[in-house]
């Protein structure tokens, strides 16, 4: 593990897309000399609100400042919300911010060999896209109850009324338009030589139920791909119910141990 006092930066600007806010990035840094592996950070929110400074509802220093503490840097990230453009605009966005972390690499001290994504949420299903891009950059993805097929989440209400956080990120509803769905849902992704997988997800999580997780894991068995899984009992969305964040932290930790000791070999 690092030791000393973590270095942040904040408000970095990764992307300035004509039309569009500034979009910035936090980095979180172990003191010492690196290179650091890098843990892409993609907030959740439905597509719709959410912010690069929160890690569903687990203080900081269990979040953020236990992957500093591990050795790692983060690059917790920004991207264009619903409200602002329509899909692929935030996966877009991720890949800016992928291509700043390769380009930025020796100016902040980061190993741009081993990048892993970590997202919750819609950020899951943005994190599991970036990873199952051909050709990606990404060396590991964890996958919190991300939705993993479009087509097959329940309908909810939304803080702004309809129409659905997913018609909102695709611009239609999704069995309206079955090409825009699959474009955007990561089970329709999966490919043979994708990066390693760890998937997490609450039993009792009735937003995004924990079947897209099993069934991601499913696909990306079948393809070969290294995948975990982990069912939390007793835990809805956003871990809702879970007392103790370890129970969910550790594995995630020690899954990004196992991938970045691998890479550095």
């Amino acid at each position: 593990m690092a030791s000393g006092t973590p270095r942040l930066d904040r408000d970095l600007v990764f992307s300035s897309v004509a039309g569009y806010r500034p979009l910035a990035l936090d980095l979180h840094r172990p003191e010492g000399p690196g290179p650091f592996p890098v843990v892409l950070f993609v907030h959740g929110g439905g597509w719709m609100v959410g912010s690069r400074r929160t890690f569903c509802f687990f203080p900081a220093s269990e979040t953020f400042g236990r992957l500093v503490a591990e050795g790692w840097a983060v690059v917790s990230v920004d991207y264009r919300l619903s409200g602002e453009a329509v899909f692929p605009a935030p996966l877009d966005d991720l890949r800016a911010a992928l291509r700043w972390v390769i380009a930025e690499a020796s100016t902040h001290d980061l190993d741009s060999d081993a990048i892993a994504v970590w997202g919750e949420s819609a950020g899951g299903q943005l994190a599991a896209l970036l990873a199952l891009d051909p050709d990606t950059a990404i060396r590991a993805a964890v996958d919190w109850y991300g939705p993993s097929d479009l087509a097959d989440v329940p309908p909810a209400p939304t803080p702004a009324g309809p129409p659905s956080r997913e018609a909102r990120l695709l611009g239609v509803e999704p069995l309206a338009d079955p090409d825009a769905t699959r474009a955007a849902s990561p089970l329709h992704h999966v490919h043979t030589g994708a990066p390693p997988f760890l998937l997490a997800h609450g039993l009792d999580d009735q937003a995004i139920p924990h079947r897209h997780s099993e069934r991601l894991a499913a696909a990306l068995r079948d393809a070969s791909v290294d995948v975990e899984l982990q069912l939390v009992p007793g835990a809805g969305h956003i871990w809702s119910g879970l007392d103790d964040s370890a129970v969910v932290m550790n594995p995630a930790v020690a899954f990004l141990h196992r991938i970045f000791d691998t890479l550095r070999r």
